[in-house]
């Protein structure tokens, strides 16, 4: 065969191969196009997991594995089972020493004080005065509420709950400054309380998020405060599944989905990609796959995403893999949706908590689980 025939021959398989490719992309449907873009997202992370914080890594294994309960994430969730007890252990250490829990506070604090954002100002103001908040609020709680959804608890679980108890939560979730600074965390929060049966104030906050943010003054908010909005408005649905472990009922949350049908244009424009994924999430956490807003929020995140990178960039055009875990973590979750499974925790993968870290012990019965 002559080179010029080898030319053409080479040309005409390259141009069967790209058409036949382009057809396929051509009849993919949009649910093909999605889970197609889910699969790359996750693949470019699983392909840099290594290269994120640990925080960022044990973020990314745990959804993953309630999504997939592929076992391939475990080993990424052994090492948060023990980076939860080194900080609790370290928490216990400390826990009666007020000089330590300030000192504590400040480290928090610095990082607001490094950033002139809006969001970093108001949580430096309304907490400067508050070292408990992060050491006992915040910390103590989330650490606990975690290796509790395991089926763990701390050798000084009765200390922290008896520190727990001293909180004044009823305050914490009644105060609008605070939850104008921290409107997520706080359903997070109120969730985890009633998780640990230390009371239950998520009625209560719900209140005070309500009326903090009255649907008829949305035209007033800076785009952060309406973004805090929406991202209080989710996290009380996301929390209360669990984080990806079990459905939740609409009518729970009625309020939530009747705002986020009504003004999901005003969302798609004015909010963050991570934000906008989540209030897609939240309808499929309530099994309503089928719901217009799903499609809606399907669409914008599937357009946010940069084809060459296999991620979705910052608003402002970032592809830092750390700094974007929780927008693509979620994009994953939004374009291919699987039903929401438990664990892993002690009843269902007991292997993984046959040897357990310095001041773990197993505790049953394993609570219904609000955990991150």
């Amino acid at each position: 065969m002559t080179k010029k025939r080898c030319y053409w021959v080479g040309t005409l398989v390259f141009i069967i191969i790209a058409s036949g490719s382009m057809y396929w992309h051509l009849r993919c449907t949009p649910s093909q196009s999605y889970q197609l873009a889910s699969n790359t997202i996750k693949r470019t992370y699983e392909q840099d997991l290594l290269t994120l914080t640990p925080y960022k890594q044990e973020h990314f294994a745990l959804r993953m594995f309630r999504q997939t309960q592929d076992p391939k994430y475990l080993d990424i969730i052994s090492k948060n089972i023990l980076d939860a007890s080194v900080k609790l252990n370290y928490l216990s250490r400390h826990l009666d020493s007020a000089t330590q829990i300030k000192q504590y506070a400040n480290t928090r604090l610095d990082e607001y004080r490094q950033h002139q954002s809006e969001l970093s100002h108001r949580r430096l103001q309304v907490t400067a005065d508050k070292p408990e908040y992060f050491f006992i609020a915040l910390d103590l709680l989330r650490y606990m509420a975690r290796i509790d959804s395991y089926g763990l608890q701390h050798t000084s679980d009765q200390q922290f709950r008896q520190k727990l108890k001293q909180y004044p939560f009823h305050t914490l979730f009644t105060d609008q400054s605070m939850t104008k600074a921290w409107a997520a965390q706080l359903a997070n929060q109120a969730y985890w309380l009633k998780q640990l049966h230390l009371g239950d104030y998520v009625e209560l906050y719900t209140h005070t998020l309500q009326s903090t943010y009255p649907d008829e003054q949305d035209h007033t908010l800076s785009p952060q405060q309406y973004m805090n909005k929406i991202y209080g408005m989710t996290h009380l649905v996301i929390a209360d599944s669990g984080y990806y472990q079990h459905q939740i009922n609409e009518q729970d949350h009625q309020w939530v989905f009747d705002y986020f049908r009504k003004n999901i244009n005003t969302i798609i424009n004015h909010s963050k990609q991570d934000i906008i994924a989540e209030v897609g999430v939240s309808f499929l956490l309530a099994g309503l796959d089928n719901d217009p807003v799903v499609a809606i929020t399907q669409q914008a995140i599937y357009a946010s995403i940069d084809d060459n990178e296999g991620i979705i960039p910052s608003p402002k055009g970032s592809l830092n893999h750390n700094l974007g875990e929780h927008r693509n973590v979620l994009a994953i979750l939004l374009l291919d949706w699987h039903t929401p499974t438990m664990g892993p925790n002690t009843s269902n993968l007991p292997h993984l908590f046959k040897t357990l870290p310095f001041g773990l012990r197993t505790a049953f019965p394993i609570s219904n689980s609000h955990s991150k």
